[in-house]
């Protein structure tokens, strides 16, 4: 062993025994190892400051060979020199960058987005967390909050700009505005610069989503379907979509006890619905009503020998317990040969929307089958009975259209209804 003053060698770390209790091998200038029984090595400084004897730790062995160890010695033994204690300052600076990344940008934003797990239903969250990871965090996530300011942040959002997803740049920047505004409230910085940037970005063109409206389109587009060859319950929420027109998320995560195939009606519960999660939560919010056409009846009875044992009536090929990607609908389109920018799964709501109040229906009981926010929220959320009748009527009359159209009759409006 090594006594204190003697000068250390590598080897006689190296092959120092671990031993029931921890001892030291010491090298000259206060520097020496403690062996720990478990025989983990390091290199530790004893030193005087102030008249007080005091200890520092240099590192583990051989992490920190023996040339750096007496390197961190020298250096700290020169700070003493000059007045200062080297193991204070390196817990200042270990403090320092403690705060530093407790108040970096990324830590205060997954704080904040703690605090909105409450308030946001599950998809929200899933959707800020992913722009937040995939858009800044890797470029500003590290950075101390109080530091960053406008044209580091404009840099981030145009690089959105650029790839040209105006409007998740939007969003991004609204995001980012909020983190600020948490963290002016938690004293972590004095002002929003993501405010400074509102007028800064390109507006984004509001876009419908691609749709096919011209009743040829759409018989041929029915036909195509007609002919998928994929997966049966694919082909199933493909016939379905039309009839149906409701959001895409709402059909493919549908559950076969929301459905009473003998009253021919889907109801969609407000946990699934586009609404407010205050709404969403309210046990007085009732479901959205589907009436079932004969048509869309028979393709669900068809489907129950599939799926009928289970939950959903559309899972996933790789889960029963989840619903179909809400990518498999687009997916066959495009396999039917249709682009991104002449149909989407979304567009078969589009479609019944413009052909229905062509065809002379009630534009407010079309508005209400879509399910859209009623300008009276209150009456909108909590009246189930609104236009029941007539949209029961309806759906009837749309899906025997389609039929119509998909073999080419000479179609005539349904029925005259003044709005």
């Amino acid at each position: 062993m090594a006594r204190q003053g003697s000068v250390l060698t590598d080897i006689a770390v190296r092959r120092a025994v671990p031993a029931a209790k921890a001892f030291n091998l010491y090298d000259t200038g206060g520097l020496y190892v403690t062996v720990a029984p478990t025989g983990a090595k390091w290199w530790r400084l004893k030193y005087q400051f102030a008249g007080r004897e005091r200890r520092m730790g240099l590192g583990r062995y051989p992490e920190v060979g023996m040339t750096e160890a007496r390197q961190l010695r020298d250096d700290a033994r020169a700070k003493l020199r000059r007045g200062i204690d080297p193991g204070a300052q390196r817990r200042s600076q270990r403090l320092a960058g403690q705060l530093a990344a407790e108040n970096g940008f990324e830590a205060i934003a997954r704080e904040w987005l703690e605090t909105k797990q409450g308030q946001w239903v599950p998809d929200q969250s899933v959707k800020v967390r992913t722009w937040l990871e995939s858009h800044v965090f890797p470029w500003i996530g590290r950075r101390p909050i109080a530091e960053l300011e406008a044209p580091e942040l404009l840099s981030v959002l145009r690089r959105l700009v650029t790839r040209g997803t105006l409007n998740t740049a939007g969003r991004v920047r609204e995001t980012i505005s909020a983190i600020f505004r948490y963290a002016i409230a938690t004293g972590r910085v004095q002002r929003n610069p993501a405010a400074d940037l509102r007028d800064a970005l390109p507006k984004a063109t509001q876009k419908n989503f691609a749709a096919l409206t011209n009743p040829a389109e759409v018989a041929e587009l029915l036909r195509a379907i007609d002919g998928y060859q994929g997966l049966p319950v694919t082909f199933s929420a493909l016939r379905l979509s039309p009839l149906l027109f409701q959001r895409p998320g709402e059909i493919r995560a549908m559950e076969w006890i929301e459905l009473d195939l003998d009253a021919a009606e889907w109801r969609i519960p407000p946990s699934r619905r586009k609404l407010r999660k205050a709404a969403k939560e309210n046990p007085r919010t009732l479901p959205h009503i589907v009436p079932l056409s004969t048509q869309a009846v028979q393709i669900l009875r068809e489907l129950q020998r599939l799926t009928g044992d289970g939950k959903l009536v559309f899972p996933s090929v790789r889960s029963r317990q989840r619903p179909m990607s809400d990518n498999t609908v687009n997916g066959a389109l495009r396999r039917l040969g249709y682009s991104k920018e002449q149909m989407t799964g979304h567009g078969f709501r589009h479609m019944a929307s413009t052909l229905l109040n062509e065809l002379g229906w009630n534009p407010d009981a079309i508005e209400r089958q879509l399910s859209h926010r009623d300008r009276d929220e209150v009456r909108g959320t909590y009246n189930l009975a609104q236009y029941m009748a007539e949209r029961r009527e309806m759906m009837q009359g749309w899906a025997d259209y389609l039929d119509a159209l998909k073999t080419g009759a000479n179609v005539v409006p349904i029925r005259k209804r003044a709005s």
